[in-house]
């Protein structure tokens, strides 16, 4: 295919992604913000009115970069994996692996759609967060920078759970026992510096917790570990991911009849 061709159909790939979620945005971009709305009345609002201050802003100030860079994540993946599995579940990936449409063409639209709708979940969510405490931006470049490069991860991380799955519920496994846990213990309700001295160690193997301190510095200037750390752990991440991702779809393992 000519450099021409595969725009094309890299913007086509992207397209439908982008439409496929905005023609259902009752059940994927609503969703997301009551939840995340409730977080903020719940844990900002509620508890943080006893909690006081964290890191020396109020307990909805810390909390709100966290549960940004949640919905963020959370949905970037979650269009990845539900959306190329059906592609997989229905044989309309076949049609796209045996066209002449190279493989890295294809991984990028998927992976780009996810972070379409991971930037569309956060920035709707940002929005929100205005309503219960002022946002003042600390270094808009590391924020900018940490949630392309967290969307793009977990978009690849969403692919590689869509490929390895055998039904609907596959899909739900990871999110469940794996995600989760790890946004909810990667400090995104709480400083690590609260924790005794072992759990520290053992919360600094997280890697969901860089990505949130990196963001929670780009919006307030704190972070619990060292933001430039954060970004070559993540981009080493994303590299490895990626090299994955294409094997998988070179190889058609999982992916063809």
């Amino acid at each position: 295919m000519t450099p021409q061709e595969q725009w094309i159909a890299f913007c086509t790939i992207v397209g439908k992604e982008i439409r496929r979620f905005m023609r259902i945005w009752v059940q994927t971009l609503v969703p997301p913000v009551i939840t995340m709305s409730l977080y903020f009345v719940i844990f900002g609002q509620l508890i943080g009115s006893r909690i006081g201050t964290m890191a020396g802003f109020s307990y909805m100030e810390f909390v709100v970069p966290g549960l940004i860079m949640m919905s963020v994540l959370t949905n970037a993946y979650s269009n990845v994996v539900s959306s190329f599995y059906s592609a997989k579940f229905q044989r309309s990936i076949e049609e796209l692996l045996v066209s002449p449409t190279p493989n890295y063409v294809i991984l990028n639209g998927f992976v780009i759609g996810g972070v379409c709708r991971g930037l569309a979940v956060g920035l709707i969510v940002t929005l929100v967060s205005l309503f219960f405490t002022d946002l003042h931006i600390h270094s808009l470049p590391v924020m900018v920078l940490i949630v392309l490069m967290t969307s793009i991860l977990f978009s690849l991380m969403g692919f590689v759970n869509a490929v390895f799955a055998n039904s609907f519920d596959d899909i739900s496994i990871i999110p469940t026992f794996v995600l989760t846990p790890l946004t909810y213990l990667g400090g995104v309700f709480y400083s690590i510096s609260l924790l005794p001295e072992f759990w520290q160690g053992v919360s600094q193997l997280n890697p969901v917790l860089y990505m949130v301190n990196a963001f929670r510095y780009g919006v307030l200037g704190v972070t619990d570990i060292n933001v430039g750390l954060a970004f070559v752990g993540v981009a080493i991440f994303i590299i490895v991911l990626y090299a994955v991702c294409l094997y998988l779809l070179s190889s058609g393992k999982r992916l063809r009849a």
